[in-house]
């Protein structure tokens, strides 16, 4: 039996031309490669389900890259990108809302000391960064402030005003912004296309609503509702009963209810 992947991970982006919603900054940051001006230390903030990681991911990619192609996209063919596809060699996650101690932040200022393997440059990514402990954004204030040539630090948070000021002048931030609307349902459109699955616009645009700007969230229920219906086919209706939303048809039959009443 093949094993099922969700869509939020089976359609994550992997190259900045893929991102969706986010072009103030993928096009800031290929600038930035091209002109090698990467700052050392990068926040990015935003809702839930923008992006964020995956954009650091690609980042942390494309600068390891021995050749990227002139649209500033890794290759995907040198030495270090198949390094970093197969293990991830120079780029390491912590997840600071399960590991917000002193010790995994000096377990980072200790191995960034060293050269990378392979590539250039060594990237750190911190996810939900505002759940470091005040001891451990102490320790890693110094590393941010001087950090090795090497050395690329990004930290991933929804909650930006939790950190603490010093690190936040330490680092250059970029802010992610919601998706609209039109955004989100272009791509369930190319998802369901993908799929194979038939698709009334107008349930897309429902689901849309509901994600209030999160891809993540919008592809979670759109594999939810056709998980339910057991069928490739997603329409307006069945969207409608599962996302628990009241439609227009609801507020006219409780317009003409009310005024039979009187």
């Amino acid at each position: 039996m093949e094993q099922f992947v969700v869509s939020a991970r089976k359609y994550r982006p992997h190259y900045f031309r893929e991102v969706v919603g986010q072009t103030h900054i993928t096009t800031t940051l290929q600038n930035a490669i091209k002109n090698q001006q990467v700052a050392q230390a990068l926040l990015f903030h935003g809702p839930g389900g923008v992006g964020k990681t995956t954009m650091a991911r690609i980042l942390a990619r494309t600068i390891n890259c021995n050749a990227p192609t002139e649209e500033i996209e890794a290759c995907n063919t040198c030495p270090a990108c198949k390094s970093n596809i197969k293990g991830a060699l120079n780029i390491y996650e912590l997840d600071a809302a399960s590991n917000n101690t002193v010790e995994g932040i000096r377990s980072i200022v200790e191995q960034v000391r060293y050269l990378p393997a392979s590539g250039t440059h060594k990237v750190y990514i911190v996810d939900e960064a505002h759940m470091l402990s005040n001891a451990a954004s102490n320790a890693f204030l110094k590393t941010l402030e001087e950090p090795p040539q090497h050395g690329v630090f990004i930290l991933a948070t929804t909650e930006k005003h939790k950190i603490i000021p010093t690190i936040l002048s330490r680092c250059q931030i970029f802010d992610f912004r919601r998706l609209q609307i039109q955004e989100l349902v272009q791509q369930l459109l190319h998802v369901a296309k993908q799929e194979g699955i038939d698709c009334e616009e107008s349930a897309l645009h429902l689901i849309s609503h509901k994600a209030a700007g999160s891809l993540r969230d919008a592809l979670s229920m759109f594999d939810l509702i056709l998980t339910f219906e057991g069928q490739q086919k997603l329409t307006y209706q069945h969207a409608l009963q599962h996302l628990n939303v009241l439609d227009h048809d609801y507020y006219f039959k409780l317009r003409d209810g009310l005024s039979s009443w009187n």
